[in-house]
């Protein structure tokens, strides 16, 4: 059953994490040079690895319970991505000159709100499985 709507909301995920962290700048430092993701392994990587868990979960629709605990590890994967963004946007030499955040930094946020609502389509319909098998 691949056409449920928590496999659109994994799928922006994946799009997100995959394609277009890599084309939206995170930040534009003192020097005025624009930093991307895949100027840093680190980032690149972990992006890399939501996007990555977010397709094995769109292929783990047979095992509900399994595809929502890798969509809390997505979760979890994608906060430390957000704390990192926001240490690092703290700690941007801009005291002088203006720095400049880019809109890449909230991917974090929106893989967050996708996979939330990912998690309580999947919750929903773990919820209906249940009350059908009750009826039996």
């Amino acid at each position: 059953m691949i056409q449920r709507v928590q496999t659109l909301y994994m799928l922006m995920v994946a799009l997100l994490g995959g394609v277009a962290s890599f084309f939206l700048s995170l930040w534009v430092d003192a020097d005025g040079k624009t930093i991307f993701v895949r100027d840093d392994i680190f980032m690149g990587m972990a992006f890399y690895a939501s996007a990555l868990l977010a397709v094995l979960a769109i292929f783990m629709y047979k095992k509900r319970q399994n595809q929502f605990v890798v969509n809390r590890l997505n979760i979890i994967l994608n906060l430390f991505l957000l704390g990192f963004f926001v240490y690092r946007s703290l700690n941007l030499s801009g005291e002088n000159t203006i720095s400049e955040k880019g809109i890449g930094m909230l991917i974090p946020v929106f893989s967050i709100v996708f996979l939330v609502l990912a998690n309580r389509a999947i919750k929903k319909d773990e919820d209906l499985v249940k009350s059908v098998d009750r009826l039996r």
